[in-house]
């Protein structure tokens, strides 16, 4: 996938990435508002191609006083668009000042580029990863910006704790309810029950939602803005007591990000489980939960000179824990017995009974 940017009427750039046939192609939400194709990465991987810059009209010259490309990891807050903050930036230089006469290409390539965050666009806040492609000339540097999406992956165990909560109001309601995990991954299902243990008020109806919260800021300059993903009816009607109602809530149909914690010190994302009573009186008794969603990994490696498929190995996403089993505590063995070459008796670590 080609990427062409016009330099007025001289020169034409284009900027081809390595391995384009083959490197996977994902959507991201511009600042249009709009789904676009970018290719992906993953943390530590090379970010390399060509840049060639193509004159319209040969044998012109094209004067520059340096060409340089970047790659660049970014953080922007929108109420401070003046004051981005750059946590990571690379150079590579590709041409000194000079004079272009015809069609010219420069390789470059950054060798394995620390990727610690995932891509997001948020309500107040984006991060994004991009290469700059800088002409400098006398009056005015030319600059042209390609987007990459980055990934975050990370890993849990299988035998994460389920929720158990009980809720409820004196002598009126008491319901509880269970989630089987607390952990999931974005193409996750949410499992879970509803008891009612105690039901004296008319319930109408109930649901669950799923709600994102993104903080922004510290101290006083904190933003917190939350937006409803997904909103399910999962009763219609007044249970009773000893009723159980299931859930199940099917996470891959949402475009949901990654919980995050304190990305770069600027924002926070976070992830609640919503439960809705409401009444015939139209009264609403709510229940949060906060759950932890995570990437999957979700490419095989095969290992050179093996026919055998490996999973990839993640990375922790940023601000969560990665959980791992504990490793297995490895016990002296216990010396055999020694013999006493002139008695032939056993020395006193012999543990044994004798008769």
């Amino acid at each position: 996938m080609a990427m062409l940017f016009g330099f007025g009427q001289s020169a034409e750039i284009q900027v081809r990435l390595s391995n384009e046939e083959s490197r996977k192609v994902v959507k991201a939400r511009g600042d249009d508002g709009h789904l676009h194709d970018h290719f992906l990465y993953y943390d530590g991987e090379p970010v390399s191609g060509t840049v060639s810059i193509n004159l319209k009209k040969a044998n012109h010259k094209f004067e520059h006083q340096g060409i340089r490309i970047e790659f660049i990891g970014q953080i922007e807050v929108y109420y401070d668009r003046g004051n981005q903050q750059d946590f990571i930036s690379l150079t590579r230089e590709l041409a000194r000042a000079g004079d272009l006469t015809q069609n010219a290409q420069f390789p470059f390539e950054f060798n394995n580029v620390e990727k610690p965050f995932e891509t997001y666009m948020g309500t107040n806040v984006k991060l994004r990863y991009f290469l700059r492609v800088t002409v400098i000339r006398r009056i005015t540097d030319l600059t042209k910006e390609i987007d990459l999406v980055v990934h975050a992956l990370s890993s849990y165990p299988d035998n994460d704790k389920s929720i158990k909560m009980e809720v409820g109001i004196e002598d009126c309601l008491h319901i509880e309810f269970e989630y089987n995990k607390n952990k999931y991954h974005l193409q996750d299902v949410i499992v879970g029950k509803i008891y009612f243990l105690l039901v004296r008020i008319k319930i109408k109806y109930m649901e669950i939602a799923i709600l994102k919260t993104e903080i922004v800021g510290s101290g006083p300059n904190t933003f917190k803005e939350s937006e409803t993903v997904a909103k399910f009816e999962i009763m219609d009607g007044a249970p009773v007591r000893g009723e159980s109602i299931p859930i199940r809530l099917f996470l891959a149909g949402y475009d949901l990000a990654p919980s995050m914690r304190d990305v770069g010190k600027k924002f926070s994302v976070k992830y609640f489980l919503n439960l809705v009573l409401i009444d015939e009186e139209d009264r609403r008794y709510f229940k949060q939960q906060e759950v932890t969603l995570w990437r999957k990994a979700d490419k095989v490696m095969r290992r050179p000179g093996s026919d055998e498929a490996e999973e990839e190995q993640p990375t922790s996403i940023p601000g969560t824990q990665k959980f791992t089993a504990p490793a297995p505590i490895e016990h002296p063995k216990p010396e055999s017995p020694r013999s006493d070459p002139k008695s032939g008796s056993t020395s006193p670590d012999d543990n044994s009974d004798s008769s």
